[in-house]
């Protein structure tokens, strides 16, 4: 299932004067705020929101830049240089959205999980953890690493036993690093047809940063996450509305109607 990029949720609407409202709730001082696992964004009592609440498997080969995305998409220090996760992290972000049908505000509360892969070749119970009531995959490969985009079959088989229901989205990072690319437009135009999975595209480069690790400029920081986080709250909110009967599934648009590049890429 591909969702065209703002026919679920208002785009750019963290720039809207009424937006803005919702998104000074994830900044402090301009920077962004960290939500622990009982914690939420607290909105003045004339402004009301839902909460949609999703777990996300981060998955990929190691060294495509699982863990320096999801830091990338909570506003924290990314990595500059690659260490293994040794475990399982989680990192709580929350998204607040504008639904375009409804008008109504929604606030995405996105549980990313992120895993090294050596852990999960030692342990056998850590993937059945990860993608238990998952709700969405971000299956990463790298355009500087042409193995991890041809391994994008096996990561899918390997974790879709346990996530059968889960929608699948496929992020390319160091989209930047043209010189050193191994990855081309043909090959992931040609892979999004024969699998069906919306393909977004990231950069390595960092924002300016403070010494506390965080970005300088907190508004900054949500514009460079809005596309990637916009277009994972339209795939989990079009597949809840498909579940719970809302829409029929020939309102879902096909694997074709997307196109490669444009507001789906960071």
């Amino acid at each position: 299932m591909i969702v065209p990029p703002g026919s679920v949720v208002v785009t750019d609407w963290h720039k809207t004067q009424e937006g803005k409202e919702y998104f000074a709730t994830l900044l402090r001082q301009n920077k962004r705020r960290l939500f622990g696992l009982t914690e939420r964004p607290v909105l003045p009592p004339q402004v009301g929101a839902d909460i949609a609440s999703y777990k996300v498997f981060v998955s990929g080969k190691s060294g495509v830049g699982k863990t320096a995305l999801v830091a990338k998409l909570a506003g924290l220090e990314v990595p500059l240089a690659h260490h293994e996760t040794t475990g399982i992290q989680t990192t709580t972000v929350y998204w607040p959205a504008k639904l375009r049908e409804s008008g109504k505000a929604i606030f995405f509360k996105f549980s990313f999980w992120d895993c090294g892969e050596a852990v999960l070749k030692k342990f056998d119970h850590v993937l059945p953890a990860c993608t238990e009531k998952v709700d969405g995959l971000l299956l990463l490969f790298s355009f500087t690493d042409r193995a991890s985009f041809d391994d994008l079959p096996n990561q899918i088989s390997r974790v879709a036993d346990g996530a059968n229901n889960a929608i699948r989205m496929v992020v390319g990072t160091k989209f930047d690093q043209f010189a050193h690319t191994d990855v081309t437009d043909r090959d992931v135009t040609a892979f999004r047809h024969t699998w069906g999975s919306p393909v977004l595209r990231v950069k390595s480069v960092n924002a300016p940063r403070l010494d506390d690790g965080q970005t300088l400029d907190g508004r900054a920081g949500l514009s460079d996450v809005a596309h990637l986080l916009n277009g994972l709250a339209e795939h989990l909110w079009r597949q809840d509305q498909l579940v719970a009967g809302l829409i029929a599934p020939s309102m879902t648009p096909g694997p074709l109607e997307e196109p490669l590049g444009g507001p789906h890429d960071l």
